[in-house]
């Protein structure tokens, strides 16, 4: 653990921090482009409650940037944070569909699932750029962490209540 916080710190201070927004920038729009080309994918496949647990499980263990100083966030921002996800996740809810094909469910393709996931780049550029300026980068990604935590977890929640209504219909 100790060495891993050497690492932390030589990264965060060797680093200049307009790299380490470009760095996760890119990586951002990259696991946005895996994102949607899975999320397509899945649309084709019957849809199972555990694919629908699995996703913010397998995040919750992200939540372990914060034993590390450099990515631990306030409360207030916590707070803030977790708010604009949840708003962010009532359009996820409200667009992700599910229909009956041959006694299975399918997720429904939704071309605003496309635009959600480009806005939510947008945002999310544009959101460091600006508050990259006032606070700690291993902070504002702490911040973005919890962001994308607060908006995956009730989605997935609001995805399984739709599952199991058309579950229990069948």
């Amino acid at each position: 653990m100790h060495k891993i916080q050497e690492l932390i710190d030589y990264v965060f201070t060797s680093i200049p921090s307009i790299y380490l927004i470009i760095g996760s920038t890119v990586i951002f729009v990259v696991m946005t482009t895996i994102v949607y080309t899975m999320r397509a994918k899945a649309s084709n496949k019957p849809i199972l409650a555990k694919k629908i647990i699995l996703p913010p499980l397998f995040m919750s263990t992200g939540m372990f940037m914060f034993l590390f100083d450099e990515f631990r966030v306030p409360w207030t921002q916590v707070l803030e944070a977790s708010l604009v996800g949840i708003l962010f996740s009532a359009f996820l809810i409200y667009t992700t569909t599910f229909e009956m094909k041959n006694d299975r469910i399918y997720m429904k393709k939704s071309k605003a699932f496309l635009i959600i996931l480009l806005g939510l780049l947008v945002i999310r550029m544009v959101g460091k750029i600006v508050l990259s300026n006032t606070i700690d980068i291993g902070e504002l990604g702490g911040m973005f962490f919890i962001l994308a935590f607060s908006m995956i977890l009730p989605w997935r929640i609001g995805m399984l209540v739709k599952y199991k209504k058309l579950e229990k219909s069948m």
